[in-house]
């Protein structure tokens, strides 16, 4: 069950990096579009910075979780990882349960947030639901928490994942 449990965890990691990586690929295209259009051809367009900011918030909670799993996220182990394994392991613990305490307010007040702005629509994209561009809250949130499951239960990503690393010696 725990391999399963990985296996599901690593392809969810790679998912998540996957659209990190879109999103800030798609803003490093569209905001020099939108500089060329106001400066050069002297006609603003409307949509490139409102676009760019969802395409953040997105960025923003997926990278978010991808970077708690690969260990890089500021959840601030430095200490943590600094110390003796015996005497470090209850800030770890500590340090889980307040990133999933993080995590699952995000998952229940940003739903609520999506619930609440649903009908509303964006300015620019009349089409596009304020609540759905809220989503990656609560997702973001619910990512999380299945990654810090995975830490707690499992332990850091192993040799054999995109996001090895070594465990910090004390020594």
């Amino acid at each position: 069950m725990k391999a399963a449990y990985v296996s599901a965890m690593e392809a969810l990691y790679f998912v998540c990096a996957a659209i990190a990586g879109l999103c800030l690929a798609i803003v490093t295209l569209i905001i020099p579009y939108g500089v060329f259009c106001r400066y050069v051809l002297n006609s603003a367009a409307s949509w490139p910075e409102p676009l760019a900011v969802l395409l953040i918030i997105l960025f923003t909670f997926v990278s978010g979780a991808a970077c708690y799993r690969a260990g890089v996220h500021i959840a601030v182990s430095m200490v943590v990882d600094a110390l003796p394994d015996r005497s470090g392991i209850y800030l770890r613990y500590a340090r889980d349960l307040v990133m999933a305490l993080i995590a699952l307010f995000a998952v229940i007040w940003g739903s609520k947030l999506v619930l609440i702005t649903w009908d509303n629509t964006v300015g620019e994209f009349p089409f596009l639901s304020v609540g759905l561009t809220y989503m990656p809250i609560p997702i973001g949130g619910f990512i999380t928490l299945l990654f810090i499951i995975e830490q707690v239960w499992i332990g850091p990503p192993g040799a054999n994942s995109f996001v090895h690393r070594e465990p910090v010696s004390a020594d």
